[in-house]
Parts: C-alpha cells; structure tokens; sequence
C-alpha cells in the first residue's frame, strides 16, 4: 500500500531534524481545492476514490518533505477515508447508515464551498486594500519591521503548486531512483541555501522555481534548497508568483525586510539537532 505513494511522490524518505510548519502556507481544505482544480473536477461530483488517493499521496510526499503535517491534514485524511468506506457499501447497507446522520460527503462540499467563499472574499479584500493603498497618500511612518504575520508573500500560486513543481525537479533528477554515494557538502544548512537563493535574486526582477535548483543533483540539496525557500517566503523575504495562467512559476526578492540573524541561528540549531 506505501509502494504506490512513493513511487508516485518521487521522493525518497530523508530523516532532517529541521521541518517547516506548513499550516502558515496551507490546510487540508486548501490541498483539497488545489487537487479538485489541477484534475478539472466538479466540486458538487466530487470522486471520493480518486480524491483520497491523491490527497494521502500529497500528505506522504509532504512528510518525505519534512514539512510538518498538522493534525488537521490527517483528521481530513480519516474524514476522506470514512466517506469512501461508504459510498463502498451496498445500497441496502448505506440506506441504514444515512438515518444516522447527514451525508458526509454533502457535508465536505458545503464546508468547500464555504471556505472557497470565504478565501476570494479575503483575496479581494487585500486587493482592495493594496489599491486603496496607492491612491491614498499619508505623512510618512517611522519604519517599523513586523514578521508576526502567517500571511506569506504567495500570490496565485499555492504550497502544493510549489510541491508539484518540485517533484518535476525531483523527477528529472539524473540520479533520480538511484543509490549512489555522493558527497553532501559539509555547509549544507537552511541558512546556508537561504543565503544562495539571496544571492541568486540580487539584482534580478525574478528567476524561475527550477533555476533555484540548477546544479543540485542531491536529493538533500534540493530539499533543503525547497525548505530554504519557504522560510524565506514565511518571512516574507521572498515572492513566489506567476506572470501568467499555468506560466512557470517565478521567485523574486522583496526588500521590505531582512532575515533576522538571531532567527536564522535558531533554523542552524533545529538543523543541526541542537
């Protein structure tokens, strides 16, 4: 049952002590959205088989990632789980088992459509603000640096698109499937490739997801590499966005703010297990 996950993910399991809580990116209802997109499905159809395969198969790659799942990725992997042993049984059975209770999977899509409604509507709230933002002057502030925020520099492009585009990079990998034995450099740290993507964007408008990766043939580079990124994104030091619909997706350097030293010795420290 786990062969088909990890073949499917690319990503073979690489025990880091460092990991990224990814509930300042995304939730279960987000990762839910993006694979009802990416496969073109009716929201109100939703095919719960094909549906919780790919969502566990998204939650393993995630966990080969050495991103945090929180509990509520797996509470929604039972909630999935639960749905399909019904829908599985037979029609006599599944009669009985509605008098408990609401359908469930009447329940999911309402709770979609909900959080749907709700994240546009947030969307167009900061697009109105940003507007309001420029057309409306103000004396100017004393600078004032706050990183307290979960919300992350990500505009149109989510944590699992980030996560697809990276198991193309894995794929593509020559050493892909392998098992060598290879040299890992002995500066290998989340600040150290925080540092490398800096110097890459300095003075570019943007580059694209995959040219961070160019050269790194280690599956450890290229997930620390990805983990270096999103730390950057958390502190909102760098952008991810795409110029256009299904366009590769673009990295580009903010100038708002600048990684606090203190709090990068603390990445170093959970990195190297401290």
């Amino acid at each position: 049952m786990d062969q088909p996950n990890q073949q499917t993910s690319g990503f073979e399991q690489t025990e880091l002590p460092y990991q990224v809580r990814i509930e300042n990116f995304e939730g279960p209802l987000d990762l839910l959205l993006h694979l009802i997109k990416k496969s073109e499905i009716n929201i109100y159809d939703i095919p719960i088989n094909i549906i919780a395969q790919q969502y566990l198969e998204y939650v393993e790659a995630m966990k080969e990632l050495n991103l945090n799942v929180a509990g509520e990725f797996l509470v929604m992997a039972a909630t999935l789980l639960q749905i399909k042993s019904k829908m599985l049984l037979p029609a006599d059975e599944a009669a009985e088992d509605e008098e408990d209770g609401p359908d469930p999977r009447e329940e999911l899509v309402r709770r979609l459509l909900e959080y749907k409604t709700y994240k546009e509507a947030a969307r167009q709230l900061d697009g109105q603000e940003k507007m309001w933002r420029e057309i409306f002057s103000r004396e100017p502030e004393p600078l004032v640096v706050e990183v307290e925020s979960d919300e992350t520099s990500m505009d149109n492009v989510s944590l699992f698109d980030l996560v697809d585009a990276l198991k193309a990079i894995v794929e593509r990998n020559p050493g892909g499937g392998k098992t060598l034995i290879e040299i890992v450099p002995d500066n290998l740290t989340v600040r150290e490739r925080m540092n490398v993507i800096l110097e890459t964007l300095e003075g570019k408008d943007s580059v694209s997801f995959a040219a961070l990766f160019d050269g790194s043939c280690h599956r450890l580079v290229i997930i620390v590499t990805f983990l270096a990124l999103l730390e950057l994104i958390r502190l909102r030091v760098a952008h991810v966005f795409q110029s256009e619909t299904f366009g590769p997706i673009l990295v580009s350097r903010t100038f708002s703010l600048v990684p606090d030293p203190a709090e990068l010795d603390d990445l170093d420290a959970e990195w190297r297990g401290a």
